[in-house]
């Protein structure tokens, strides 16, 4: 107990005594020093009293699949920032192969009495993942948003960048460059986000009058190995343009050209999609969809916020339009037909 009083009072800056009279209910301690120390009993992994376990903390989960795609830290800061501004501790929980499951992390969320969680990627996005977890957040009326898009079932406010749109301006402009057999490098088929892409190819194509046939369409995990792999696949189809799901994906597609002895873009163009850190630093840069971070994650704290205090809030999806960067990584469609050796 000495042990957790001193590391508690250490952490507020306050005296043991200050602490010890939080710990056991007493009074003479002002309630923005008694928020304090629940807080940091919390962020320091130590159990509340029983008495004092009902109580949300101002902590908000922040739950990622992962950090290597550079999008993902970018809303974490967006994120992170906007709770502080608002008096919230982010708890950020971040999966990884073989670790800690979102479940598991829900649960661990729920018993550090968190006021609120948010998603930024995840089960929710993919039909055929289980999602027993998120029915029990929704049993416990815990405040949740998601960021990007998710499987219709699930009673939780969203906030998303317009996949449409994006797809229809990565693929128009494209076409616009004379580019006649465009590849499309997506994620899982169950994967919700893709679904919409694939959807929105579909129909820009076919308004184009371009043929997008079955393999000009690579599922993929969302790494740049795969990114790879599916780009060795699309150029041995022939296609001179492709469009990625993300920026890690082009950055594969981009490796696999090379390494076919391609040019980019004299012989094939590629563009990504998020616009996160250093695109504009690859060489060549990347042509890539713009997500509208800042915006995107501002909103999704002031809707959980706004159910944290009790008020209701809309349960649509917040569309939020996406933004083409054009760079170098595309350019005019070859005008001789580029071969690819198996």
């Amino acid at each position: 107990m000495s042990r957790r009083l001193a590391e508690v009072a250490r952490k507020v800056g306050v005296s043991e005594a200050t602490v010890s009279r939080v710990l056991n209910g007493k009074p003479g301690v002002s309630e923005s020093t008694r928020e304090a120390v629940l807080t940091a009993l919390d962020v320091l992994g130590y159990e509340r009293p029983t008495k004092l376990r009902g109580e949300r903390a101002r902590l908000v989960g922040l739950v990622l699949p992962e950090l290597q795609n550079p999008i993902f830290p970018a809303f974490a800061e967006v994120v992170g920032g906007a709770l502080a501004q608002q008096g919230f501790t982010p708890v950020l929980c971040t999966q990884t192969a073989g670790g800690v499951s979102e479940a598991d992390y829900v649960e661990l969320l729920l018993g550090q009495q968190v006021s609120g969680i948010v998603f930024a990627g995840g089960h929710y996005a993919q039909r055929d993942a289980t999602h027993g977890h998120y029915e029990r957040l929704t049993s416990r009326n815990l405040p949740v948003v998601l960021i990007n898009a998710s499987i219709e079932e699930l009673p939780f406010p969203r906030v998303s960048c317009d996949d449409e749109v994006a797809i229809e301006q990565a693929v128009g402009h494209l076409a616009s460059l004379g580019h006649t057999k465009i590849g499309l490098v997506l994620g899982p088929v169950d994967h919700v986000p893709s679904e919409r892409k694939l959807r929105a190819a579909q129909a820009i194509t076919q308004r184009l009058g371009l043929e997008l046939g079955e393999n000009q369409v690579v599922r993929s995990a969302y790494s740049l190995e795969s990114g790879q792999a599916a780009g060795n696949r699309l150029l041995r189809e022939g296609v001179t343009g492709i469009v990625c799901a993300s920026d890690p994906l082009a950055l594969g597609v981009i490796r696999a050209a090379r390494r076919a002895g391609l040019r980019v873009p004299d012989d094939v163009s590629v563009v990504g999609y998020d616009d996160s850190a250093f695109m504009s630093c690859t060489e060549p840069p990347l042509t890539t969809v713009r997500q509208p971070i800042e915006p995107m994650g501002r909103a999704a704290i002031d809707l959980l916020v706004s159910q944290i205090h009790g008020s209701a809030v809309p349960q649509d999806e917040l569309l939020f339009e996406p933004e083409l960067v054009v760079r170098g990584s595309t350019g005019p469609a070859p005008t001789q037909p580029v071969t690819v050796q198996d």
